[in-house]
């Protein structure tokens, strides 16, 4: 089994690319969704969550309203990383339990890990490959805002806490650029897709 990080800046493309890999083939882990699972009552970082940043940051249902937490610590390094220090733990813990599942049942398999800080964090280090998706920061910042989730203020808050790209790229394997179209993007995940299998074989 191959173990392949996939990573990339703030709205570089990283889901675009995650879901063609699985198109192709590949399995893939989106280290958000895990994010959001651990987040939800009863999962495993739920109650230290409440107790870091109080019950304001629960919506109506007693879900954690992930807009209002963002809030809270993106200004705010030391509550960032407390927060950073509550998830990621049970987050790398289903990743591995996964990656464990799959190479059980599919030994010859390529699963892609989907996370955005893989380089900041050194994880990366951790897997066989590292697939690095690029483009403008311009590009970023006008992907973002047509996303809707973040005004400019925070989504600059977020690219001040991610290495840039070009030293993402330094220790990539793999590095797609998504800055031209969509099928100009497939072709590159294409040809990455045959490297990784052929080495597989």
């Amino acid at each position: 089994m191959l173990r392949v990080g996939l990573t990339g800046g703030l709205a570089s493309g990283k889901s675009f690319v995650g879901q063609a890999l699985a198109g192709f083939g590949c399995y893939l882990i989106e280290a958000d969704k895990l994010g959001h699972a651990v987040m939800l009552p009863g999962g495993e970082a739920y109650d230290a969550i409440v107790q870091e940043f109080g019950g304001d940051i629960l919506d109506a249902h007693g879900l954690v309203n992930r807009r209002k937490l963002s809030g809270l610590v993106w200004k705010n390094p030391e509550r960032l990383e407390k927060l950073s220090r509550l998830v990621h733990p049970p987050v790398r813990e289903r990743e591995e339990k996964q990656m464990a599942e799959i190479a059980q049942a599919d030994p010859q398999a390529i699963v892609v890990v989907e996370a955005a800080i893989l380089v900041e964090t050194g994880r990366y280090k951790f897997f066989d490959y590292l697939i690095v998706v690029t483009c403008s920061a311009e590009q970023q910042m006008e992907r973002a805002l047509e996303r809707g989730s973040y005004d400019r203020e925070e989504i600059l808050a977020r690219l001040s806490r991610q290495f840039p790209l070009e030293e993402k790229m330094r220790v990539a394997d793999f590095v797609i650029d998504t800055s031209g179209s969509r099928e100009a993007t497939l072709q590159q995940v294409r040809t990455v897709y045959d490297s990784l299998r052929s080495l597989t074989a």
